[in-house]
């Protein structure tokens, strides 16, 4: 009895060993599942930080006026005579969170060649008034929010405007009196815009601006005929702009600037 006891363990064993034998073969000739491939890292957060420079086109107008202190006549109304600018910009922007911090210089030719045509006539002579301006300069900080790659801002700054003067013709004669040939006023700035980064380095922007100005008066010498002692005053200078522009974004020297640094 004993002995069968034994033989049915010894079969028991050796039936399990071939069982497991059997079991790592099978295991080892199973395919290798490979480990998953590496996700490529998720791209950097867009950021409106850098410098860029760029250029636009648009529409520039004003109510200006000149009347007369002597006889009480107008001798020009523009009634938002509409002209065409167009120019350059650069600037540098920063950006913390959502918030957009930035500063903006603009230089803009202006096509604004404002003449009274036709003239008033005073004791017989004809008089015409001319008032040229040429150049619109501005400089501006700007501040905005940004979701993502569309930055909605406002801009306060001053701004420069290059003329001719304010000048009084009689073209009867021909004589002349100017406040000056050629010369720069000055005023303050106030607009906004949105824009929008349509790649990386690309933007395009809208923005509407307001040029404040002061009034300019020219008086005619004593002795002159007609006019003379006469003060010309021109009203209402400001000046209003809408343009669209496109901005190339160099942020590629700005990071690495930084990068350089630490």
């Amino acid at each position: 009895m004993r002995g069968k006891i034994t033989k049915v363990l010894c079969a028991s064993v050796l039936t399990s060993s071939l069982l497991g034998i059997s079991a790592v073969a099978n295991a080892a000739e199973m395919p290798v599942k490979a480990p998953p491939a590496a996700q490529p890292p998720a791209p950097p957060p867009f950021s409106w930080t850098g410098f860029y420079i760029g250029g636009n086109l648009g529409a520039g107008w004003s109510d200006r006026t000149v009347n007369d202190t002597l006889y009480g006549l107008d001798f020009m109304n523009e009634g938002n005579d509409v002209r065409f600018i167009g120019g350059g910009q650069v600037g540098v922007n920063y950006q913390i969170n959502n918030v957009v911090f930035g500063v903006e210089a603009d230089f803009d030719w202006a096509a604004n060649n404002n003449n009274d045509n036709n003239g008033v006539v005073i004791a017989g002579d004809t008089f015409r008034v001319n008032a040229n301006n040429t150049f619109i300069t501005t400089v501006a900080g700007r501040i905005g929010y940004a979701w993502d790659r569309v930055l909605l801002y406002g801009k306060g700054g001053g701004g420069w405007i290059s003329n001719n003067g304010l000048t009084v013709t009689n073209v009867t004669t021909g004589a002349s009196f100017t406040t000056g040939n050629s010369n720069t006023d000055s005023g303050w700035l106030a607009g906004g815009g949105i824009e929008w980064a349509f790649t990386d380095n690309w933007s395009a922007r809208i923005e509407y601006d307001f040029l404040g100005l002061n009034d300019r008066t020219l008086t005619v010498p004593l002795g002159v005929p007609v006019i003379g002692g006469d003060v010309f005053t021109l009203h209402d200078r400001d000046i209003q702009m809408v343009t669209f522009g496109v901005n190339y974004r160099l942020n590629w020297f700005f990071n690495n600037a930084v990068a350089t640094r630490y």
